[in-house]
């Protein structure tokens, strides 16, 4: 039996071993070689390339799909919200358009599902009226305790033109942040090897970011950052090896704080910027009255 398949415009330009997981049967990429190289699959009437990426429009013939079972997959729990808050994310929206939003993410909320955090944006989104014809594609990602400019994509297409320009460096942010310790005015930039590990394997990645002191006194400075490239937890690791780490940073303190700890940390997404068929896209999100009263508290 031969059963056919036709492309759809969200899947344009995907690899094609990734459209078959999700539109047609999980199983192994071994075996989707396997039946690439016997000619049991083929787009458009002919054998291809596992590397392959197909287009809207391609046509797939798979013989004898039902021979094949699919690869069990532990089952992601989705979150649901309450109907009250999925509407209260309206008070959150920058900007909506048919490709793409941007949201004032709030602290305290993870931007997707994960063992410790069920509550999600993404999950959240899903059930406001922004999706009620297409799915929340993540692009970037913020800490969970960071609040600020968050851009999610509508369809595919998008998702891969931003996953594109955040790759190259062509999506530039600003953020936010309230130091402990006057952080010297001299420092215009953070130029630092950080440590990582992958499965137990040391890996270091170099993390620039430069920096503008806005406001600063002998206990706090308040800052402007802009990462240079995108490293995991990389503004809160660099101004912690310095000795200025972020009020409230749950992980990244040093000791003597940490009895006087705060449980918000502040630290803001304020900026995005980037160009889409020649023409200047900015987005900028306030922060929120906490952060406000911490400015005004600590900067009298």
């Amino acid at each position: 039996m031969l059963n056919k398949f036709i492309i759809k415009k969200d899947y344009n330009n995907t690899r094609f071993d990734k459209w078959f997981k999700k539109n047609v049967i999980n199983i192994p990429n071994s075996l989707i070689q396997k039946l690439i190289r016997t000619s049991k699959i083929k787009v458009n009437n002919k054998k291809i390339k596992s590397s392959f990426r197909v287009l809207e429009g391609d046509r797939v013939t798979i013989l004898n799909l039902s021979n094949y079972n699919p690869t069990n997959t532990k089952k992601k729990i989705q979150y649901l919200p309450s109907v009250n808050e999925s509407k209260k994310f309206e008070n959150f929206i920058l900007h909506n358009n048919d490709d793409y939003i941007v949201i004032n993410k709030p602290r305290g909320i993870a931007v997707q599902s994960g063992t410790k955090n069920l509550r999600n944006i993404v999950d959240t989104l899903k059930k406001t009226k922004f999706f009620e014809l297409s799915k929340p594609y993540v692009v970037h990602r913020l800490d969970k305790e960071t609040s600020g400019v968050l851009l999610v994509a509508k369809n595919r297409s998008t998702a891969q033109f931003f996953t594109s320009l955040f790759r190259l460096r062509k999506i530039h942010k600003t953020y936010l942040a309230i130091v402990r310790g006057e952080f010297p005015r001299t420092i215009k930039r953070m130029d630092d090897e950080l440590e990582y590990f992958e499965n137990k394997k040391r890996i270091t990645s170099r993390a620039i970011t430069l920096i503008r002191v806005l406001k600063s006194n002998n206990k706090f400075s308040f800052l402007e950052l802009i990462p240079q490239t995108g490293r995991k937890h990389q503004l809160r690791k660099q101004l912690f090896k310095r000795g200025f780490p972020i009020i409230g940073d749950p992980k990244y303190y040093l000791e003597k704080n940490k009895s006087s700890r705060e449980n918000i940390m502040l630290l803001h997404s304020y900026k995005l910027k980037f160009m889409k068929n020649d023409n200047k896209f900015t987005y900028q999100a306030n922060y929120d009255e906490i952060f406000k009263k911490k400015i005004n508290l600590n900067f009298r």
